[in-house]
């Protein structure tokens, strides 16, 4: 019984390490295949972003500037538009100013009826800057060029406080040394000085105010053109008798333009011909005058 039991476990032996192998082929290939399925997270960023950019490109506009919040960055952007209505669409602009918070600090709304253009120079509050970008790629018309920079003046901040802050301390001291004076010129000198020191306080002061104005506020400069007519698209035909009316106002301005200035050569220059003349006619009157027979 032993031999045989011996036998028969020979004989399984090679059946059961067989089984054993092809469970293992096929959990590595399972593990294999779902390494590849899963899409790594930096693969899928990276497309985001290029998805992100692209949609950035095909709308025209750059996405603004991201600015860390701890930095003072200086933000202006500069947008160049073509609009049927470029004075409508300048309106338009003010309005999305205004609505965020900023305001107007030019307008330039220039040409005729048929060929205008506008120029708008607005300001809006830093942290709707994004907004006002993204209302103003809204507006009828076609983006031509668009640029938005950032100047990062923090460093030139910093320093600027430092330097008040010294000057202040400086102040107190000056004020102390001014409590315990006990002459006039001791008194007179130290004025002197404290004055001095007012005024450079009051320079610095003005100075951080300018740039903390210019980073709160982000600049945007708006300039709209007539949109071109398209080959397809020519303007229309009809009959208008009010634009009839002022072409034939402006054509009798000319003829007459042309008449009066006919008037003022011929006042200026019309007496040389006739000067001429009258010489010729003397000249031909003394040639025909008979002479007189000598007696």
């Amino acid at each position: 019984m032993s031999v045989m039991r011996r036998v028969v476990l020979l004989l399984l032996a090679p059946i059961f390490i067989a089984a054993c192998a092809g469970a293992t082929t096929q959990s590595a290939g399972s593990g294999s295949r779902t390494d590849l399925g899963a899409p790594a997270p930096a693969v899928d960023a990276v497309k985001s972003g290029s998805a992100a950019a692209g949609n950035a490109v095909q709308q025209g506009i750059p996405n603004p500037i991201v600015v860390n919040p701890d930095r003072s960055v200086i933000l202006t952007a500069n947008i160049a538009l073509r609009a049927k209505d470029p004075w409508a669409t300048s309106d338009r602009a003010q309005a999305i100013a205004t609505g965020l918070g900023g305001d107007v600090l030019m307008l330039n709304q220039s040409g005729t009826p048929d060929s205008r253009s506008a120029s708008v120079t607005m300001r809006v509050p830093s942290a709707r800057f994004g907004d006002a970008i993204n209302q103003l790629k809204q507006l009828d018309g076609e983006v031509v060029s668009s640029a938005v920079s950032g100047q990062d003046v923090t460093d030139q901040f910093v320093d600027l406080q430092a330097r008040l802050t010294a000057k202040q301390s400086e102040e107190q001291r000056y004020l102390a040394l001014i409590a315990r004076a006990s002459t006039i010129d001791e008194i007179l000198k130290i004025d002197a000085s404290l004055s001095n020191v007012r005024t450079q306080i009051e320079q610095l002061t003005g100075q951080i105010n300018s740039i903390k104005s210019r980073t709160d506020f982000s600049t945007i400069v708006l300039t709209v053109s007539p949109a071109a007519v398209l080959p397809g698209e020519q303007p229309s035909s009809g009959w208008d008798p009010a634009k009839t009316f002022t072409r034939a106002l402006a054509a009798l301005g000319t003829m007459l333009r042309v008449f009066a200035d006919f008037g003022i050569w011929l006042l200026v220059f019309g007496w040389i011909p006739l000067l001429a003349l009258a010489l010729v006619l003397v000249a031909t009157r003394v040639r025909s005058r008979p002479a007189t027979p000598v007696a």
